[in-house]
């Protein structure tokens, strides 16, 4: 298939390389032409994925008209900028055309999921794809497995299933994208306790409780529970509270060691999701009357500045309950 990947971050490259690799003809589009045209030139993308060589059948772009003869067409641009980026291709997408969702977040103003966002803008539902799948690992051919949901899941497994990418199918497309945004908020809670130096025992109590309060707000907006028992749930939040390649887990530890946001921001290239979603999340999780307490402290130091040592006193607190 004529495939075109919209957004030449790191999980956007990889993916390209996995369709590649499959066969099929691949276009990533980047908003930055001179970005766009070093990692042409390169075959790599030094900023996102340095060291990885990208094949040269994979075709670089800046114009969005680009986009029209694409019968699969992957978004996998930062949850922020999704909706203005979706209103600039618009135009030029095939009324027939696949299309998926890979971006892992909330939009920040109406609280809605990406694919919310696309029927919103597009007028038509999309996939998603969601699972624990670093970029890093993926482009170089490491074993993983994600999920799928959706419409035309089915065809789109079979566009991206390899030797190295295995994909399952879904029906509950809730559920599959919830659990790739909110696993970032306690991913940096994550993040936050290994930057404070507490142990295995912290993090495990606090990955457990995290993905208690994820399937809570998830079922109440009409997800399956036994969805964040899954790839999409606590398979994601497991990779991404623990491993070295995790953004957000690696601005909590620095925030967990003293430092500002502001500086930890503003020095980073890549996208840190739980950050921009963090008040998103507990907003949303208000509007619909459950309790995310990890959730509401992480929005608390993000938002407010709050002391990551207090919101822990606070977080362990709280009024006794049953599990």
């Amino acid at each position: 298939m004529k495939c075109f990947v919209i957004g030449n971050g790191g999980w956007g490259t990889a993916l390209g390389i996995i369709l590649d690799g499959n066969g099929h003809d691949v276009t990533i589009w980047g908003p930055f032409e001179d970005e766009i045209e070093a990692i042409g030139n390169a075959a790599e993308n030094a900023v996102y994925l340095p060291g990885v060589e990208i094949p040269s059948t994979i075709q670089w772009t800046a114009n969005p008209v680009d986009a029209k003869d694409a019968e699969l067409v992957v978004l996998v641009v930062p949850s922020r900028f999704m909706r203005t980026t979706l209103e600039t291709f618009k135009p030029y997408l095939r009324a027939d055309a696949l299309i998926v969702s890979a971006t892992k977040g909330l939009d920040e103003q109406t609280h809605h999921r990406m694919s919310e966002t696309a029927l919103d803008v597009l007028n038509r539902t999309v996939a998603v794809l969601s699972g624990p799948s670093h970029a890093e690992e993926v482009a170089r051919g490491v074993p993983t497995a994600v999920t799928v949901a959706g419409r035309d899941a089915e065809q789109i497994q079979h566009a991206f299933l390899g030797t190295t990418f295995r994909v399952y199918t879904s029906d509950d497309v809730i559920g599959v994208e919830l659990g790739g945004a909110l696993k970032n908020i306690i991913a940096v809670a994550a993040g936050i306790l290994d930057g404070i130096g507490l142990g295995d025992n912290s993090k495990a109590a606090l990955m457990t409780r995290g993905l208690a309060e994820i399937t809570r707000l998830g079922v109440a907006l009409g997800a399956k529970p036994e969805t964040f028992y899954g790839l999409s749930g606590v398979g994601d939040l497991i990779v991404t509270c623990s491993s070295r390649h995790s953004r957000n887990r690696s601005v909590g530890e620095r925030l967990g060691k003293g430092e500002k946001l502001s500086d930890i921001m503003g020095g980073m290239k890549q996208v840190a999701e739980g950050i921009w979603n963090a008040k998103a999340a507990r907003d949303l999780a208000k509007e619909h009357g459950i309790k995310m307490p990890i959730t509401e402290e992480v929005c608390a130091i993000v938002e407010n500045g709050k002391d990551p040592r207090q919101a822990l006193k606070d977080l362990m607190g709280r009024d006794p309950k049953a599990e």
